[in-house]
């Protein structure tokens, strides 16, 4: 059986373009995780939700955050649909056949990919390209500079867990409130 990992890794390798794009996993923006973010050099992004079970794909549509400031809730592909959105552009990721395009909203992508467990080939296509959402830079709704600083805080942060897994580390709580003398 495939991992996510796996289809994450066989997807920014054969699919995306390094020298050009930025591409992040499992990034955290607005209120949600993306599975893939992809930023280009203008700025347009594009956030690929991969859902590999009919039911995983149903609940993405039952998201939904509560702003603080009015209490209002609201659904994360309404966001998504009336551009109220970071991204540019939202996609699924599939397996092949497993959901009709019909029941997939027109504001959404479709990519869908086969694996050969044999060969351990996957393809991908893309079925339904998805509708730009609105026209600003992801720079434009997002400070730069902190995205930079968040992007080297995970790195280190993975880079300890790795270890961690490897060796036993122990580092102090910055946030033990002793009284100091």
């Amino acid at each position: 059986m495939l991992k996510i990992e796996e289809l994450v890794h066989a997807y920014i390798h054969t699919q995306c373009d390094f020298e050009k794009e930025l591409v992040l996993t499992n990034y955290f923006q607005a209120d949600w995780e993306a599975d893939i973010l992809i930023i280009d050099a203008e700025g347009i992004s594009h956030e690929i939700e991969i859902k590999l079970s009919k039911s995983d794909f149903k609940n993405d549509f039952k998201k939904s955050y509560i702003n603080k400031d009015t209490g209002e809730r609201f659904l994360k592909h309404d966001k998504i649909s009336c551009g109220d959105y970071v991204c540019n552009a939202f996609s699924f990721l599939l397996p092949m056949g497993m959901v009709d395009s019909s029941l997939i909203p027109e504001h959404c992508g479709i990519i869908e990919f086969y694996h050969n467990a044999d060969t351990w080939d996957t393809e991908f296509y893309l079925i339904r390209p998805p509708k730009k959402l609105h026209e600003d830079s992801y720079w434009k709704l997002n400070d730069k500079d902190l995205f930079i600083r968040k992007m080297a805080l995970n790195l280190l942060q993975r880079k300890m867990e790795i270890k961690g897994k490897h060796e036993e580390l122990i580092f102090k709580n910055p946030f033990d409130l002793k009284n100091k003398k």
